[in-house]
């Protein structure tokens, strides 16, 4: 039997940083640093800062997050537990498992999102209704 994924399988990992006087570069290998294939990349980016992104899981797709400029809030949720963490560096990204619901909040002014994503978009794969994901992740309930 497949063990259910929680928001403890949520990780933030640190990202190689070579720093160098003429500024730092971050690298990320799919596989190696990130735990999946990289199949598409996307970035959100003047987010009003009352405004939310994601508030959706994932069936099968992992993300990775990477606040790449100013902060945000990333708020997860298993169906039974709830954490929030803070993003704002530029070397450390949060990987998010399928079945995690999970939404970005609290942006700050010229906030940069960047997402790592392990499949290519599918409609199919969302889970957009909150009642929908608590019965899929509780579903004695």
């Amino acid at each position: 039997m497949k063990q259910k994924i929680t928001i403890s399988d949520c990780k933030v990992v640190t990202l190689p940083k070579a720093k160098d006087p003429r500024g730092n570069l971050t690298f990320i290998e799919g596989n190696n640093h990130v735990p999946f294939d990289i199949k598409r990349v996307f970035y959100l980016y003047d987010v009003p800062t009352e405004e939310s992104r994601g508030a959706h899981a994932h069936k099968t797709l992992h993300q990775f997050l990477i606040c790449l400029a100013g902060s945000f809030d990333v708020e997860i949720d298993d169906g039974e537990f709830q954490g929030k963490i803070h993003l704002n560096r530029p070397w450390k990204g949060l990987h998010i498992p399928p079945m995690i619901w999970a939404a970005e909040v609290d942006f700050d002014p010229g906030s940069v999102c960047l997402v790592l994503a392990s499949e290519l978009y599918d409609a199919t794969d969302y889970i957009r209704d909150y009642s929908e994901f608590l019965a899929l992740t509780n579903p004695k309930l």
